[in-house]
């Protein structure tokens, strides 16, 4: 199973148990996957239309407890081609529909007008905190989807219309989740790719036990990075002692050779006989070795003499 539909398997067992909570969690599914199939004036079915088989069952449970209302669900492939399944979940009766779409505000009794772009965002339906985080919780049921932690931070809501991307980022604002919008072919997608941000999401949508996976999955993945960091930092500085040594050893064979060491001062000629002696030791290892000992700039700065003293024989 995919982290992201893992997720959505723990939502779907996160339900308020407030009937506003529920309502607000409902209508965000009816958003994202319903739709309202106007038949006479004012008389019209509505339905929820999804891949998911779960979904399908949670909103049949939610209408059942919501509204006391028991709607008919059906299965057919999505096309010829596609062996996806689709289920719907559908009211025929249009007064129940006309109930539901009024608890929405989606529908006006009064000038009988239904809310074209099933928008429920900005109705009281989410005034209260807590309805907040149920329909956040529905709408990633219905649109939502998250990229293994592992393999990297990722998750994202596809919308159809821009209004819903643009309510949707205020909403996740209201909890401090800062969010990001890019369109992509015709759908508007709000992303998140903070795993800090990710992960305030899950909690406020209720998925605690993906939190708690995500955030073992981060704690490994900083330790191991920093491990590897170490490692690399470590390699490095090896990479660059050998290069100076050899370098160093170089120069002073270079010096041997066409000058001769007897012409050094005794502090550099006991230094470069040191170097040649231990082509592998370290800088504080050969102040170590010096009589008496000298610190490590100063076995840099006789190792640097000498450097350019052979630079010198060379242009020469």
């Amino acid at each position: 199973m995919s982290f992201s539909k893992q997720v959505k398997e723990e939502l779907l067992l996160a339900t308020g148990s407030a009937r506003h909570c529920q309502l607000a969690e409902l209508a965000a599914i009816f958003e994202f996957c319903g739709y309202i199939e106007e038949r006479d004036h004012c008389r019209p079915a509505i339905g929820i239309s999804t891949e998911n088989k779960t979904i399908s069952i949670k909103c049949f449970t939610l209408l059942k407890k919501t509204f006391n209302i028991y709607a008919s669900v059906s299965v057919r492939k999505h096309s010829r081609q596609s062996k996806n399944l689709v289920y719907e979940v559908r009211i025929e009766d249009w007064k129940k529909a006309n109930e539901i779409l009024m608890a929405f505000k989606l529908y006006d009794d009064v000038s009988g007008n239904y809310g074209s772009a099933h928008c429920v965002t900005n109705s009281i339906l989410l005034k209260k905190d807590c309805c907040r985080r149920a329909y956040l919780r529905g709408v990633y049921l219905a649109a939502g989807s998250m990229s293994n932690p592992e393999k990297g931070y990722h998750l994202e809501f596809v919308c159809d219309r821009e209004e819903h991307a643009s309510n949707l980022i205020r909403i996740l604002q209201d909890f401090g989740i800062e969010a990001k919008e890019v369109l992509r072919k015709k759908y508007h997608v709000v992303y998140l790719k903070d795993g800090e941000a990710i992960v305030d999401l899950l909690n406020v949508m209720g998925a605690h036990v993906a939190l708690m996976e995500l955030e073992n999955t981060r704690i490994y993945k900083e330790m191991r990075n920093s491990i590897n960091r170490r490692v690399n930092c470590e390699a490095a500085n090896i990479t660059k002692t050998v290069n100076a040594a050899a370098r160093q050893v170089e120069d002073i064979l270079y010096i041997r050779d066409h000058m001769g060491f007897q012409k050094l001062p005794g502090n550099l000629k006991e230094m470069a006989q040191l170097r040649l002696d231990h082509p592998e030791a370290t800088l504080k290892e050969l102040s170590e070795l010096l009589d008496p000992p000298v610190g490590k700039s100063g076995v840099n700065h006789r190792l640097r003499k000498l450097s350019e003293l052979a630079e010198r024989l060379r242009v020469n």
